[in-house]
């Protein structure tokens, strides 16, 4: 697949996602960008590990600005988000694997939880 195609395929796949499918597509994003900090952090790639950080330090902002309040679980949520960033900042500003690894482990369980919210929810409408 050409260039041009691929990126209209993936234009057409976010303008076409509900709210649920966008949350999960930040998430495997952050969850990308985190692996390739890690692999640019094995060949000592500074400016790599930086540059991908801060982008999954983005989608946590992004992630948290989209919570709506009015359900007590963004609370939770916004703590988790928060918690994950610092760890993130902590992780680009000291080069450190496993506090990046750490990062990378919350950023999939929250993956995973909202797949399974997903899930659930689809079931909820079905019956």
């Amino acid at each position: 697949m050409n260039n041009y195609a691929a990126s209209a395929y993936k234009d057409n796949r976010v303008l076409t996602a509900s709210p649920a499918e966008l949350t999960l597509m930040l998430y495997e994003g952050a969850i990308k960008f985190c692996n390739i900090a890690l692999l640019a952090l094995e060949k000592n790639d500074k400016p790599k590990v930086n540059f991908n950080i801060i982008k999954a330090e983005k989608i946590i902002v992004e992630l948290r600005s989209t919570l709506d309040f009015k359900y007590d679980v963004a609370k939770e949520f916004d703590k988790v988000y928060e918690m994950i960033y610092y760890t993130l900042i902590d992780a680009n500003i000291r080069k450190d694997k496993i506090l990046l690894e750490n990062a990378l482990g919350y950023i999939r369980e929250m993956r995973d939880t909202w797949k399974e919210v997903m899930r659930l929810s689809k079931q909820t409408k079905l019956a």
